[in-house]
């Protein structure tokens, strides 16, 4: 057996030496020790072996193991660096490499996460509420009259069940006040959705930024000042800001704001940034009605509520002339962002 033993050993290094690739390789193992290789099957003997003879075969059986394994191991290293040679040929490393592009956020996540930072410092906390609303949340609760433009479907979209993808997100506004009493101080960033024909300065899905104020003393001036303060810390301290008497039905009195634009090689010129005013009575009723309770008294608390695009204002803070860009998902346009 122990010539049986050493001439396996000697075929099978003479196989590995011989293999050149992977598969070879493999068929050299399985020859010696796979299941039916001839090591194995030699093993299987030992058990009529004469005793005093089964250490010392042991012994060489186990070394010729470890020999042929240590074998394998070391072909199989040597055909992987050659392989890998192979790999390489023709690749010159010298070469520069590629740039490796970047990504980046998108200039409304920019605007939206930069006006959120700025009004958290100033005590409001984040609300958030459905895109799908009825009509109460979204216009009646904000006394808007039935007969308003707001409320046709040239305007808004409807579904067949009533409801309807909300116009702005005044509506949390009023969720809120519904599931909380005074003082409460909130932002609502998020999707509005209008019926409006798509061009340079409109969308029909826009990103909008509301925000609410409601307690025991809150004037016009913390209304002001607050819109004051946020405009100039998004465009600078040297924005100049005007308030403009408007109307809208869920607040009283109302003002739209606008912001001088100075655009190196034109005049400066006002443009609308967001509308804005005290909280309507009629609102805090019609939440009491809802709430089943006094908690928006009229006579004890006052209010206000402001509201702005997004899209607008990253226009304004990065000189965006289409309104389209913002979703067009164009590298070309984005890459300047990175």
């Amino acid at each position: 057996m122990k010539e049986q033993i050493e001439a396996i050993q000697s075929e099978a290094l003479a196989q590995i030496t011989a293999a050149t690739d992977e598969r070879t390789l493999d068929d050299a193992r399985v020859a010696s020790l796979g299941k039916k290789g001839s090591l194995t099957l030699v093993a299987a003997g030992i058990k009529d072996v004469p005793k005093e003879d089964k250490a010392a075969v042991g012994q060489l059986l186990n070394a010729a193991r470890t020999l042929i394994t240590a074998a394998l191991e070391e072909k199989q290293a040597a055909l992987l660096e050659i392989a890998d040679r192979a790999a390489l040929a023709g690749i010159d490393v010298t070469l520069p490499a590629r740039t490796l592009h970047s990504g980046s956020l998108h200039p409304l996540t920019l605007i939206r996460d930069e006006a959120i930072r700025i009004l958290r410092r100033m005590g409001f906390a984040l609300a958030d509420g459905p895109e799908i609303e009825d009509e109460f949340h979204c216009f009646d609760a904000l006394n808007t009259p039935a007969d308003h433009p707001a409320r046709n479907e040239k305007d808004t979209f409807y579904f067949d069940s009533g409801k309807l993808l909300r116009t702005h997100t005044s509506s949390v506004q009023i969720r809120t006040m519904e599931s909380a009493k005074p003082p409460i101080r909130i932002i609502c960033p998020g999707s509005a959705y209008r019926r409006d024909e798509i061009d340079a300065t409109h969308l029909s899905v826009f990103s909008q930024l509301e925000g609410l104020y409601v307690g025991t003393d809150v004037s016009l001036p913390d209304l002001k000042g607050t819109l004051e303060y946020f405009l100039r810390e998004l465009f600078g301290t040297t924005t100049e800001v005007r308030f403009r008497p408007h109307f809208f039905p869920f607040t009283e009195p109302s003002f739209e704001i606008d912001v001088k634009l100075t655009v190196k090689g034109q005049a400066p010129r006002w443009i609308e940034v967001a509308g804005c005013g005290m909280v309507d009575p009629a609102v805090f009723e019609a939440i009491n009605t809802s709430r089943k309770d006094n908690a928006f008294d009229p006579e004890q608390v006052t209010g206000f509520a402001f509201g702005m695009g997004l899209d607008r204002l990253a226009m304004i803070r990065w000189g965006i002339k289409d309104i389209r860009l913002l979703i067009e998902n164009d590298a070309r346009f984005l890459k300047q962002f990175a």
